[in-house]
């Protein structure tokens, strides 16, 4: 198998996706080399395949830093592969498999949607519903015609307790509704930077909304 692939038209039908290319060429750089010497000292030698997943979650990063999309290309794919010495295959198969990984050009900013009973509950359709109005995206995994926004609805994301969740690319913003999800989007639009990550109510923590009613002497 080649270990390179010409440069192709990708993406997966969004909007701002057309006139995107694979690129040909990827290199780890020293922010990130840097990160690679201290992960490989985690695993034997003879087991160094395993550091897959994070090597792959370093080239997101970077593809973040250097083009402001987040994303895991095939060309660096193949690098991860020789880095680690093991089969390009091997490589696409875990980066096509967990959802974490993107693997065509998304927007500035990800909007990650639960969606699932408990967010349901809490009123997670009036987040999507304000994710749409303000981002103008009408499907699902889908990129804004700015291309500021992509997004996609995910499965649980484990902070049910503070739900419904909006997850804008690592950070959790809990305890949003129509409003709050308008204003925090409309903020990004004009180029302020993204509010601290958490409760959007002011709730501590996982306490109940209002304050917590036991332990009350114990300080943050």
């Amino acid at each position: 198998m080649s270990g390179h692939f010409p440069a192709e038209n990708i993406g997966d039908g969004s909007t701002a996706d057309h006139n995107r290319v694979e690129p040909t060429h990827f290199a780890f750089d020293a922010q990130s080399n840097a990160e690679i010497e201290k992960i490989l000292l985690k695993y034997p030698p003879a087991r160094k395949a395993s550091a897959v997943l994070p090597l792959l979650y370093l080239v997101q990063g970077q593809m973040k830093r250097d083009t402001g999309s987040a994303w895991v290309p095939r060309v660096a794919m193949d690098v991860v592969a020789a880095r680690l010495e093991m089969p390009p295959i091997r490589v696409y198969e875990v980066a096509t498999f967990y959802l974490m990984f993107n693997t065509s050009p998304i927007g500035k900013y990800h909007l990650q949607l639960c969606t699932t009973t408990p967010c349901w509950l809490r009123g997670s359709d009036d987040v999507v519903a304000a994710c749409r109005k303000v981002t103008g995206i009408k499907n699902g995994h889908e990129t804004s015609a700015d291309g500021l926004f992509t997004m996609s609805e995910v499965e649980c994301l484990g902070a049910c307790v503070n739900a419904p969740i909006l997850q804008i690319d690592n950070d959790f913003y809990e305890d949003m509704d129509g409003p709050l999800t308008e204003k925090l989007l409309e903020s990004l639009k004009r180029g302020e930077a993204p509010p601290k990550p958490g409760s959007m109510i002011g709730r501590i923590t996982s306490a109940p909304e209002g304050g917590p009613t036991t332990l009350t002497l114990v300080t943050e």
